[in-house]
């Protein structure tokens, strides 16, 4: 207002000083150059004012011009068609001249709104982006709000029930209306509250802060005065901030769903190393105290039932140990097919050309460990020692029975094996045909 009023005051002292210097230079040099003394007070009106306080000023213009510079002097009669022409010149030169210095003077204003908007919307995604998490976003978040729109700010989440996340002030306490206009908002994801169509009664102005796919918050705006919190020209800058906003909260979601599974996907590597080395390292051992407890069995005047004790609980450890590799992160729980060969881990079946094949134990037990390490070469010792324990690994011959047995049973033609390969000197390993 101060602006304008100053305008004004410039463009009729303008006036004056165009109509002074007319009078002055008309005597010597004639009436038509006065016309264009007039043409100033015009712009500086159009871009300190406006476009219709100019046009104030280009009428005035044109009358002052009439009432001192046509004949007869001192009226606003033209009795000259040459001075009605002029005065008409006059008066369209004006009136196109405050046109295009008010376009120009609104675009400047607008480019300064843009540039000022744009500023505060970067502003605050700086600002965001420091922000370590969720909380930090939303202490930030209500602490610029509140700044920018001169009120207090607040933002809520839970649908049900919504509650203050964080809030721009100490204290803050919302009444029930206050909250059911929350609650709307975030369940509807339309703005609601004071000064909005939806929910008169409370006090709050709530927004909402949504992404692509769910309303993520709610932002509440309130003024000490009453008035409504977010004036109709700013509500595109909010709704910009609003956006922001909801970009910072996704990011961080989506961060912490990439270190919760980056934690659950190491905690599984962890999981399937653990129980990879107890099938590696204690079944063996169970192995060898199984076979030791059936050489006790065997033997003259020891303790039989000792004996078969011992061999019982170390047959359910071994099932117990044999059910935790099973359901390792690691194991397969799918059955696996090789060519025309079906192993069900699970079951503990395997199944050739559609029909089941019995194995012995030591026989499926070779199978599944060549199945577990497909396509590696499998030495040996490592075979005897998963199989029949660490007291066998030298007894290579019990391997070459099961293996020739194995391929008796599953081989198409067990004289040119496809399956079960043989390494000279090193091991076996499992292909498909």
């Amino acid at each position: 207002m101060t602006r304008r009023v100053g305008g004004y005051a410039a463009t009729l002292l303008l006036i004056a000083g165009a109509t002074l210097a007319g009078l002055m230079i008309a005597p010597r040099w004639g009436n038509e150059p006065v016309a264009l003394l007039y043409i100033p007070p015009v712009l500086v009106a159009a871009i300190t004012c406006g476009l219709w306080p100019a046009l104030a000023v280009a009428v005035a213009s044109t009358l002052t011009y009439n009432f001192y510079f046509t004949e007869p002097y001192g009226t606003f009669i033209i009795n000259s068609p040459a001075d009605v022409v002029t005065v008409a010149v006059l008066f369209l030169v004006a009136v196109v001249t405050s046109r295009l210095a008010a376009s120009l003077r609104e675009q400047s204003r607008r480019a300064d709104e843009n540039a000022a908007r744009n500023a505060t919307i970067a502003g605050l995604a700086r600002r965001l982006l420091s922000c370590a998490g969720e909380q930090d976003i939303a202490d930030v978040a209500v602490r610029e709000l509140a700044r920018l729109f001169g009120g207090h700010a607040v933002l809520l989440t839970g649908r049900e029930v919504p509650r203050i996340v964080a809030a721009g002030s100490a204290g803050i306490v919302l009444s029930p209306s206050d909250l059911a206009a929350a609650a709307l908002t975030l369940e509807s994801g339309e703005a609601s509250g004071r000064g909005v169509d939806r929910v008169h009664l409370a006090d709050w102005q709530f927004h909402p802060v949504a992404s692509d796919h769910a309303v993520l918050a709610a932002i509440g705006l309130a003024r000490e005065d009453g008035v409504p919190p977010v004036p109709e020209d700013k509500r595109q800058l909010l709704g910009n901030l609003l956006d922001q906003i909801a970009l910072a909260l996704e990011r961080a979601r989506l961060e912490g769903e990439a270190r919760e599974v980056a934690a659950l996907r190491e905690r599984d590597r962890l999981r399937s190393v653990l129980l990879t080395s107890i099938g590696e390292d204690v079944k063996p051992r169970l192995n060898a105290i199984a076979a030791a407890a059936r050489a006790l069995r065997r033997a003259e005047g020891g303790d039989k039932g000792l004996a078969a004790t011992v061999a019982a609980e170390t047959a359910h450890l071994d099932r117990y140990i044999d059910g935790l590799v099973d359901l390792s992160p690691g194991a397969t729980q799918e059955p696996l097919s090789i060519g025309f060969l079906l192993i069900d881990f699970h079951r503990r079946t395997v199944r050739r050309d559609g029909e089941e094949v019995h194995l012995t134990p030591k026989e499926y037990a070779v199978l599944a460990e060549l199945a577990k390490h497909m396509g590696r070469v499998l030495t040996h010792r490592h075979l005897l020692r998963s199989v029949w324990g660490p007291a066998q690994q030298d007894n290579i011959d019990y391997l070459r029975v099961a293996v020739r047995a194995l391929r008796q049973k599953l081989e198409r033609d067990p004289a040119r094996p496809e399956l079960i390969i043989n390494e000279p000197a090193v091991g076996y390993r499992l292909v498909a045909p």
